[in-house]
């Protein structure tokens, strides 16, 4: 049986010309201003979103919950100063990427009171997706799905035009955000500077099952079926990583199935606390995979990651225990 992803960093023929990719982006847009759950961001409404941004910045940061409408100019202010630079209000949103708010679907009224928020880059990143920002529901709104079928929307619109699907980026000491983007099936392509999420076409669907002893990583196979890539376990503290055969049987290794399954499993495994790293060989060389690849990376941007959000002041509660030396 052949899984076949295509190469991480590859792009497409069909999509080598910058202005065809715009294009592709504008057409993205244009699908979604007409879908009745979103409402483009109109002129006079700039302040209100950014509000709505830092709302989500406080809650994901602090871990304090904050109702954006009722924020003042002296509380905003607060707020940013406690945020430090990751409070400091973005300029020049709409040259680069292009706000909606979430509304709910039945509400066809013109001027439709929003329920979250979400933005989406004006042109594609890396080999055909759009970069997705500031998605955020407004607390009286959660746990009716509105997030998720927002994200299916992006996704399919994307998929329409010719584009793989979308990326994101967030934090790791922001816990139920992450969780909540691996429960969506979102696999790791990054963490360079954050955690790097995307959704794309060619990347399978994919399932971490398993116990206390060990963990599998599935994807699903041309039939239906899950075929079992890697197996992960640990004795003494440290991590033991099995390839199967079927990942054995991947093209090469800049194939994206081959490098984001590790990564993203990588990820989950620290989400459970389990060890990251195999060996004082394999820890010597963690920085070598500081943007992606192999878990003790991950391991390593972990206390990257843990050491700048308290610098920050940020709420920092972490289920990983950090390899010693």
């Amino acid at each position: 049986m052949e899984l076949r992803g295509r190469r991480a960093g590859g792009r497409p023929a069909s999509l080598r010309s910058g202005h065809m990719k715009d294009d592709q982006a504008a057409r993205v847009h244009e699908r979604l201003a007409a879908r009745p759950e979103l409402r483009p961001v109109v002129f006079g409404e700039g302040r209100r979103f950014g509000l709505w941004e830092l709302a989500s910045l406080a809650e994901g940061a602090l871990g304090e919950c904050v109702d954006p409408d009722s924020l003042t100019v002296s509380s905003e202010k607060r707020w940013r100063l406690r945020l430090g630079a990751a409070g400091h209000e973005h300029r020049h949103d709409d040259e680069f990427r292009r706000r909606y708010w979430i509304c709910a679907p039945e509400d066809r009224c013109r001027q439709r009171e929003p329920l979250g928020t979400i933005a989406l880059d004006t042109w594609p990143v890396g080999a055909g997706a759009l970069h997705v920002s500031s998605l955020y529901t407004h607390p009286v709104a959660r746990r009716q799905g509105l997030a998720s079928a927002v994200l299916d929307t992006v996704y399919e619109a994307c998929r329409a035009e010719g584009l793989h699907g979308f990326r994101l980026d967030t934090y790791w000491t922001w816990q139920q955000t992450v969780r909540y983007y691996l429960r969506r099936g979102l696999w790791v392509t990054s963490w360079k500077h954050s955690l790097g999420l995307a959704r794309l076409s060619y990347l399978p669907r994919y399932e971490v099952r398993g116990d206390e002893s060990a963990l599998t990583f599935a994807v699903t196979g041309p039939q239906g079926d899950a075929v079992p890539l890697l197996v992960a376990d640990s004795a003494d503290g440290r991590l033991r990583l099995r390839e199967t055969e079927q990942y054995r049987s991947l093209p090469d290794r800049r194939d994206a199935v081959r490098l984001y399954a590790r990564s993203t499993l990588a990820l989950h495994l620290a989400l459970r606390g389990r060890p990251l790293v195999r060996g004082e060989e394999e820890w010597a060389e963690a920085r070598r995979w500081c943007d992606i690849g192999e878990p003790e990376g991950l391991a390593y941007k972990i206390g990257v990651f843990e050491e700048v959000a308290h610098e920050n002041g940020w709420k920092v509660e972490t289920p990983y225990v950090r390899p010693s030396g």
